[in-house]
């Protein structure tokens, strides 16, 4: 038994050690669009903001998980919530501190929510998404992280987040906020049952970086689209791996059910390591 004082002062070191920052401390370059009442009715459908659901998020942030021994690897984390909200506990803290434990550098990545009602839901969250690689990589030396071993992961709504960041080949640069921008997309991939590509089976492109594509088979067409996804890294001869596990439906993240695919941290440890990026350099 760990005794009340000592677990307090290890509580407090915790939190201590925990930064936060914001992405765009001078102002968002687009603001976020007032959400529809039908978004807001649907919201509320889901339940509506809670401790571990957020939503309104219009001055996006990252919080920084270092661990005691970090190894040089960052992964970003973006949670999913259908661009309504963030599941920002089993998809988002849960994960930062299991990165934590196998010497990894999480990031916590809080974008923009909700974009729903936009044209293109994904095009604020991805700002974010590429504004968080830029801040990391600036901050690389002050957090022992190596600039080119800064990952992106992805549940749903965030997988298809950070498919735009590793595969779009679009303008970057905001001139407004020049200081931490970053041309580069994601060193690798962790995409987790994703979606938003199915309709574009040329998706990857020929530098696309290393993808663990991670769904349950029965989760829709979550399956069929990792598998093209994943054939489209085949095509290039791309560095990719793919897990289909039978039972898992949608929105698993860190739970644990007792079925197979709540392994899948291990899976994803091991092809981390199979890449060199579990190794402090």
């Amino acid at each position: 038994m760990i005794p009340l004082s000592l677990a307090i002062v290890a509580l407090a070191l915790t939190s201590a050690e925990l930064i936060t920052l914001p992405l765009w401390p001078e102002g968002t370059p687009t603001p976020l669009p007032p959400k529809s009442e039908a978004t807001a009715k649907l919201i509320e459908r889901y339940g509506g903001a809670t401790a571990t659901r957020l939503t309104d998020i219009s001055e996006p942030e990252i919080a920084v998980y270092r661990p005691e021994k970090p190894n040089g690897t960052c992964v970003v984390v973006a949670p999913g919530g259908g661009y309504m909200f963030l599941s920002s506990s089993f998809e988002g803290t849960e994960v930062c501190e299991w990165l934590q434990g196998i010497g990894v550098t999480g990031v916590l990545l809080k974008y923009r929510t909700p974009t729903r009602d936009a044209a293109d839901p994904f095009e604020l969250p991805v700002q974010d998404g590429q504004r968080a690689l830029g801040v990391v990589r600036k901050h690389a030396a002050e957090w022992n992280i190596d600039p080119a071993r800064v990952g992106l992961l992805g549940f749903s709504a965030g997988a298809n987040l950070a498919g735009h960041c590793a595969w779009d080949r679009t303008p970057r640069t905001y001139p407004q906020h020049g200081e931490y921008d970053d041309p580069r997309g994601p060193d690798f991939l962790i995409f987790i049952y994703g979606g938003g590509f199915l309709d574009h089976p040329d998706a990857v492109p020929p530098d696309a970086p290393p993808a663990f594509f991670l769904v349950a088979h029965d989760d829709k067409s979550a399956p069929a689209e990792a598998a093209q996804l994943y054939l489209g890294y085949q095509k290039y001869k791309l560095p990719a791996e793919l897990h289909i596990y039978g039972q898992g439906g949608h929105g698993f993240g860190m739970r644990r059910r007792g079925m197979p695919v709540d392994d899948w941290p291990k899976r994803c440890e091991e092809w981390l390591r199979s890449l060199g990026l579990l190794t402090a350099k």
